[in-house]
């Protein structure tokens, strides 16, 4: 059950949506790999998250079955990531984004399959919106199809990551969840490497130094939209449903896709076709509040008594 939510919620949760639009941006200006870039993204958010705590002493304990919980939901953390970025590479910041758009789709499917609750006919209805703006995308940008596909797993990963952090923020505090979870993301990176290694990298070996200015935007990363911005998402699943933040969430696309046109140019303009679709995604974000309005307006009322 979540709280009640205030404009100040919504103005916050719309920034933190910026802030994680500029993220498919950073995965390209960094020189690094997906796995390599998310080994370092978490170990800096993990040792972020200490030094928060230890400045504004929160207790980071908790108890060795919530930590089994929130690590686990730390490695779905890490593999979204991985496909995010991974995603980001093989095709453009844009194509990754639009994808991306799909989470509100199946957090209708898993939000109700993992709290036991009924299906709601319109998240359904907006989901099957955002996929006809992807088919949309997908017919005119067929040369980004693996991309796309990475964007959609981890786009899956990330709803299901949400709707478990939505439970976890009823016992546990956004420090101690954000530590464990960057942790456990950035073990499950680490320990993943040498089958990373072996299989997926085409005989080339794990890139792991720095060049240029990856540590600043490594640091930006890690810190601003990782330490920061995570924590601040899981305080306001306190009051925010979890379908509200991931629809929210569509308008990413949006904002990622302009900032990556102003800052690489060419390489991000894309077809009209594709700008369309990802309208029809948006749209989506529009209708939810009235949909939801209604639905709850359509309610017949308990008498007193």
């Amino acid at each position: 059950m979540v709280g009640k939510a205030t404009i100040r919620d919504y103005f916050m949760l719309h920034f933190i949506v910026l802030i994680w639009g500029f993220t498919a941006i950073l995965g390209l200006l960094i020189s690094l790999p997906s796995l390599e870039l998310v080994f370092y993204r978490t170990l800096i958010a993990a040792v972020g998250m200490v030094a928060v705590c230890f400045f504004r002493k929160k207790p980071l304990l908790v108890s060795w079955p919530a930590m089994l919980k929130i690590t686990g939901v730390g490695v779905l953390i890490s593999l979204h990531w991985i496909f995010f970025f991974w995603s980001a590479k093989l095709s453009t910041a844009s194509v990754c984004l639009a994808g991306m758009a799909t989470t509100s789709l199946w957090t209708a499917f898993v939000d109700p399959f993992v709290n036991r609750t009924k299906i709601k006919w319109y998240e359904v209805a907006l989901g099957l919106l955002v996929i006809s703006g992807l088919l949309v995308i997908f017919q005119f940008e067929s040369g980004y199809w693996i991309g796309l596909a990475m964007a959609l797993v981890s786009a899956f990963l990330g709803a299901l990551f949400s709707v478990l952090n939505g439970r976890l923020t009823r016992k546990h505090s956004p420090y101690q969840i954000t530590f464990y979870e960057m942790a456990a993301a950035c073990v499950f990176a680490f320990a993943f490497m040498p089958v990373y290694a072996a299989f997926l990298t085409e005989g080339q070996p794990l890139q792991l130094g720095w060049k240029g200015s990856d540590w600043l935007w490594l640091l930006i990363l890690g810190g601003v939209c990782t330490v920061y911005a995570f924590s601040v998402s899981v305080e306001l699943m306190k009051r925010l449903s979890v379908f509200t933040i991931n629809l929210t969430v569509n308008l990413e696309p949006v904002y990622g896709i302009v900032l990556a046109v102003l800052i690489f140019g060419e390489s991000e303009k894309m077809t009209p076709q594709f700008y369309l679709g990802t309208l029809v995604i948006l749209v989506s974000v529009l209708l939810y509040p009235l949909l939801n309005f209604w639905n709850k307006r359509r309610k017949p009322v308990r008498p007193l008594g």
